[in-house]
């Protein structure tokens, strides 16, 4: 399925009426090929000796998204112990797989390293407790070079403030744990957040890594993190990756011919590579016009996408039942009992109740950061590949809700003997 003409019809070998039918709404599907296409365009982008694009698998967790990676030859970023046994059950290689946790306890982090996974340690005090337990283990150093970048707050992990990483002006104390214990640092990676439009915000933050680099004498990589922006809405902004390719590739090969011997370039893109690819359909339950707005209630709600909610995201809307018809102007809002308003005072080709809608752009921290709020349950996800549909994650069940919950019988005949 793909975008095309002026009306942002969604054309391609699948009918999306026929899956929605198929397998229900509200859906979650994603197309491969616009994957690979992504994937293909950033890996050409660079040209440096050796380059490795790991995918941040907390944008979309799912075993067959991560298997279709795997396949395309990217490694994986990982933030939690569950997101590397995920990794490991998709076939990746431990040592494709770069564990890059927060705030987590020095147990998980054992965890990580008994799996044989690359560790990312991002806080002082950390380094000093798994360089003593592990003298000889090769890990990776998480810098934050206080830099404000990304399209909100809520993801700018760069700056002064953030909980990510190790300041900049704490490297003294970092070279004297080193140093002390005779750690091996593999690597050294920043991230200062998503939805970043300017490449001189990763220039900048390119210098401040390489500077930090020299320091360290063993280094096989060096990882810049992510955050590229993807256009959400026709004529959007969105990051020029060729011309970051160009300039980082530049920067980078120097670095290496100075420091030398040639290093491996790291990016961990999750948005970039999935977000274009998913589509979210639900249907329209109920038009209900107000005083002074006309609300197209759906049978979904931030149980299901919370991004518009959570980060004030854009997600175009399209009436996939009726593509053609006469747009008029909805506040999107969906079933949970909060305001949860996808878009406000959109222009959409009149809706009906019953009619079918699609968000764009819901490849990425949609359905990973879905929830069962109002005890509603999570949709299916379905994966288009080579022309055909498959079902990846059935429907959640009201079983499922209760699977885990302990069912006590002690309250039944307490307040009549009280």
């Amino acid at each position: 399925m793909q975008l095309v003409g002026e009306n942002y019809q969604l054309t391609g070998e699948i009918d999306p009426l026929y899956l929605v039918n198929k397998y229900g709404a509200p859906l979650y599907v994603y197309d491969t090929s616009i994957i690979a296409s992504q994937y293909k365009r950033l890996s050409t982008a660079f040209d440096v000796p050796s380059l490795r694009i790991n995918f941040a698998c907390k944008a979309l967790t799912n075993l067959a998204i991560l298997k279709f990676m795997n396949s395309l030859g990217a490694g994986l970023d990982t933030v939690s112990i569950e997101e590397v046994r995920l990794g490991i059950a998709a076939g990746f290689d431990p040592h494709n797989i770069i564990f890059t946790p927060n705030c987590v306890s020095v147990e998980e982090i054992e965890l990580a390293i008994e799996a044989g996974v690359r560790i990312n340690i991002d806080n002082i005090s950390t380094l000093e407790q798994i360089g003593t337990r592990h003298p000889g283990l090769p890990v990776c150093i998480r810098v934050n070079p206080h830099i404000m970048a990304g399209g909100n707050s809520k993801i700018s992990t760069g700056h002064i403030d953030s909980k990510f990483g190790i300041s900049i002006h704490q490297m003294p104390h970092v070279l004297r744990i080193v140093d002390a214990i005779g750690m091996k640092i593999e690597g050294v990676h920043m991230h200062t957040g998503s939805d970043i439009l300017d490449v001189d915000v990763f220039l900048a933050g390119a210098e401040i890594l390489l500077k930090i680099a020299k320091h360290f004498k063993h280094l096989d990589y060096i990882d810049f993190g992510s955050g590229f922006k993807v256009p959400y809405k026709r004529d959007d902004i969105y990051t020029d990756i060729e011309e970051l390719g160009e300039k980082i590739s530049k920067r980078f090969r120097t670095f290496c011919s100075q420091y030398g011997r040639d290093l491996t370039l790291m990016f961990e893109p999750g948005k970039f590579l999935v977000s274009e690819s998913g589509y979210f359909f639900a249907k329209v339950n109920v038009i209900k016009q107000t005083t002074s707005t006309v609300f197209a209630g759906i049978d979904s709600g931030m149980n299901h996408l919370i991004r518009p909610m959570f980060y004030n995201s854009h997600h175009t809307i399209l009436n996939v039942s009726n593509p053609t018809g006469k747009p008029r102007i909805y506040t999107v809002v969906g079933y949970i009992c909060e305001t949860d308003t996808f878009g406000a005072n959109r222009l959409i080709p009149q809706l009906q109740e019953d009619d079918i809608i699609c968000f764009l752009n819901a490849g990425a921290y949609c359905f990973t950061m879905a929830s069962n709020y109002n005890s509603r349950l999570r949709p299916a996800e379905v994966l288009i590949h080579n022309g055909k549909d498959y079902l990846i994650r059935k429907r959640e069940t009201i079983e499922d809700l209760m699977r885990n919950q302990v069912d006590l019988d002690i309250f039944k005949n307490e307040h009549e003997h009280a």
